[in-house]
């Protein structure tokens, strides 16, 4: 039986963590300088919007 690489699933964990972390930063960093409007809300409805708009031109029946 393969003995298994820990050191290499806690690399990933580590990884995983620190991509996290930077788009949290990212986010506070940008609801900082957009004060006002919602946050993250606002970007998800938009989100759906634009979704929903795709998913209709797709089907032209």
């Amino acid at each position: 039986m393969a003995k298994t690489n820990f050191s290499y699933e806690k690399r990933q964990r580590e990884l995983e963590k620190k991509k996290k972390a930077e788009e949290k930063a990212k986010r506070k960093a940008e609801a900082k300088s957009t004060p006002g409007e919602g946050g993250e809300t606002v970007e998800q409805d938009e989100d759906d919007g634009e979704e929903a708009a795709a998913s209709e031109t797709q089907n032209p029946a």
